[in-house]
């Protein structure tokens, strides 16, 4: 009678001629998950644009006050720069700094080269020699690019003082750079001391406006202002990627922070200057007040990885504007002296000016021709954003979300 063998031993016996150790299988590693956007700080930041437009066509002193913008702009940008500094330091800065000069120097060779040809050269202000060094903050603006004063413009296409108009937003590059160098020293400050180190702009912001603390030279005094006017915005932003926030009782900011914008908002209706109580002309009352609401909007901060359902048709419009932040900044003070050297040509037409003033009396028209106008600008030079980063260039970086897969998109670090 023969033995049948029990059918666990015929699934364990290997077959003839086969070795009988069965290699461990390798162990499986965890791929280290790569961070993704925060469609909340991308939804602030395109706002935060969008309010910048608006607020350079129109001047209306009261929008500073609903959208800090220039706040909120650079506490996104701390908040960013704290969580890249977990790698080291140097390489950060350098990775920074490679991704903001790019489209500064597009800027500057087409800008300069349009001054010069204008007549705008060393003799211009006086000093030669200055004239040649100065050019350098065009290339690294450690202060304000120089830029030409009173030219005559282009007919029916520039104004006249083009240049200063695209030189304004350029100290936003110059504070955004001094911002980067300082950070992995703001950083071991806010480890060290969280609060006091937040709070040092805004003490830095009360001794210039009272007279305590006195700058003579100009290019140093502008830098300190910015400085002491959004410093602690930048701060707040890394702090709050820190974890900073978090510690506090979840009463804390909100009840603090009203205070501390109500002060800076009666401060700048007390003491504005005469030609209106603009936050933008009142350093100090800007910082209490920017350091005020960037502190609710961070505290609120729901950290979206996908948008809320209500917000999912805005994704292309957002994904474009912070892909291309720096080029809009950049040139946008531009398109709008543009569109509104064109508008204003339309009343030379007899039928216009006598039969429809009102539209040609009216900014709306001219707000939607500097946005078609930085939408060329953004075909036309915001590829120079994308090689900073060492990307493939793109002509219109809308791409949603879903479409490149993944529920929140992918940022690259640095």
């Amino acid at each position: 009678m023969s033995t049948v063998p029990p059918p666990s031993d015929a699934l364990s016996s290997p077959p003839p001629g086969t070795d009988d150790t069965i290699p461990p299988a390798p162990p499986v590693t965890a791929e280290p998950r790569k961070p993704v956007r925060d469609r909340y700080f991308d939804l602030l930041r395109a706002i935060a644009l969008f309010r910048v437009v608006l607020y350079h066509l129109m001047g209306w002193a009261w929008l500073p006050v609903v959208f800090p913008s220039m706040g909120v702009m650079f506490a996104l940008a701390g908040n960013l720069m704290a969580r890249s500094l977990k790698r080291p330091a140097v390489q950060v800065v350098r990775s920074r700094t490679r991704r903001l000069l790019p489209p500064l120097w597009l800027l500057g060779a087409v800008g300069v080269t349009g001054m010069v040809a204008q007549g705008w050269g060393p003799d211009s202000e006086g000093h030669p020699g200055w004239w040649w060094f100065h050019l350098l903050y065009w290339i690294v603006p450690l202060s304000d690019p120089p830029f030409a004063e009173g030219l005559p413009g282009v007919h029916h296409i520039l104004g006249e003082d083009w240049a200063a108009e695209l030189g304004g937003p350029l100290w936003y590059i110059r504070a955004y750079l001094w911002y980067v160098l300082l950070s992995p020293f703001l950083l071991k400050a806010l480890k060290a001391l969280p609060w006091p180190t937040i709070l040092s702009p805004v003490a830095l912001a009360a001794a210039l406006e009272f007279g305590w603390l006195h700058i003579p030279v100009a290019r140093i005094d502008s830098a300190v202002t910015d400085f002491s006017t959004f410093g602690a915005c930048w701060i707040l932003g890394m702090a709050h990627q820190q974890g900073v926030l978090r510690r506090l009782p979840r009463y804390a900011v909100p009840s603090l922070a009203p205070f501390v914008a109500a002060f800076g908002l009666w401060y700048a209706l007390t003491h504005g200057f005469e030609e209106g109580h603009d936050l933008d002309d009142i350093p100090f009352a800007q910082s209490l007040w920017s350091l005020a609401t960037v502190a609710l909007l961070l505290h609120i901060s729901p950290s979206w990885t996908e948008w809320p359902r209500r917000l999912r048709r805005w994704d292309r419009l957002v994904t474009l504007l912070n892909s291309r932040a720096v080029t809009i900044y950049l040139w946008h003070n531009l398109c709008i002296l543009v569109a509104a050297t064109v508008w204003d040509d339309l009343w030379s037409i007899d039928t216009l000016a006598d039969h429809e003033a009102w539209l040609l009396e009216s900014p709306w028209p001219v707000l939607a021709l500097a946005w078609a106008l930085i939408a060329v600008c953004i075909v036309a030079f915001g590829w120079a954003e994308d090689l900073a980063a060492k990307r493939k260039p793109r002509l219109w970086p809308d791409g949603s979300v879903a479409a490149r897969g993944g529920t929140g998109g992918r940022r690259r670090q640095g």
